[in-house]
């Protein structure tokens, strides 16, 4: 009993002077601390809304920090339905600004640009902005036919040489009529104007339908300058028509 006593003693001792010796690290003791100061990203201004007769356009810009101290900005444009990566004629552009901290944590800030069309007198011009109304009717099966109400803004372009350009050839549908956004939008559509005041019109291209993909077709376009409006039809290869009227914004 009393060897057990001093076992007992000398344990409690050897872990005390243990406890107490420098050399012996505590746990976490050589664990460094550092603070991440995460990046923000402060617009110069908000969105922006050009005149359809801009020239040009300066962006505001933005400011990237972290920690009070300003960083690296990037900054990076996208025209939605035409494809530029500058903003420099009518479309609607994404503008990103992103940074990345030192631990390479991002931040992105995000401003909408609209350069509208100038609205054409659809006698010598169908360019413009517009409203779109869509008629879907499926042409097999059981699908219910669906009709949306007016959707915009919508874009046609004057490419030159009587050769115009559609923002979507199925009018929004599914961008906005399902809320899709526009990678769901039927960009690249061309309508060449042979006479517009006779509604001689060829259109013979061939393209998808955004992130679904397939084949259309337009298969009629005819303009109306009296009510200021277009009507036109494209047929998918999904098993769908799309029966669009455009009317020009006034």
């Amino acid at each position: 009993m009393k060897n057990f006593k001093l076992i007992y003693i000398f344990s409690i001792l050897g872990l005390f002077l243990t406890s107490c010796d420098p050399s012996v690290e505590s746990p976490g003791e050589s664990d460094a601390s550092f603070v991440t100061y995460l990046p923000l990203i402060t617009l110069e201004g908000g969105d922006v809304t050009l005149d359809c007769d801009a020239s040009t356009y300066t962006d505001p810009g933005a400011v990237a920090s972290a920690g009070g101290n300003e960083i690296e900005l990037f900054t990076s444009v996208n025209g939605i339905y035409f494809g530029g990566n500058t903003v420099d004629g009518p479309d609607t552009y994404s503008i990103t600004y992103s940074a990345f901290n030192d631990d390479e944590i991002p931040a992105a800030g995000f401003r909408t640009v609209i350069w509208p069309a100038c609205n054409g007198d659809l006698v010598n011009s169908i360019a413009g902005m517009y409203t779109a109304s869509i008629l879907r009717t499926a042409t097999s099966g059981a699908t219910v036919n669906y009709t949306t109400r007016a959707f915009g803004p919508y874009f046609i372009i004057d490419l030159g040489g009587g050769v115009y350009q559609l923002s979507d050839a199925i009018g929004g549908f599914y961008e906005y009529g399902y809320g899709y956004g526009p990678d769901y939008a039927a960009t690249g559509l061309t309508v060449t104007a042979n006479n517009i005041a006779t509604n001689d019109f060829t259109h013979d291209d061939v393209i998808g339908v955004g992130a679904f993909g397939g084949s259309l077709n337009m298969t009629d376009f005819s303009v109306n300058p009296v009510t200021k409006t277009i009507e036109f039809a494209t047929d998918w290869s999904f098993g769908y028509v799309f029966e669009v009227t455009l009317t020009q914004v006034q």
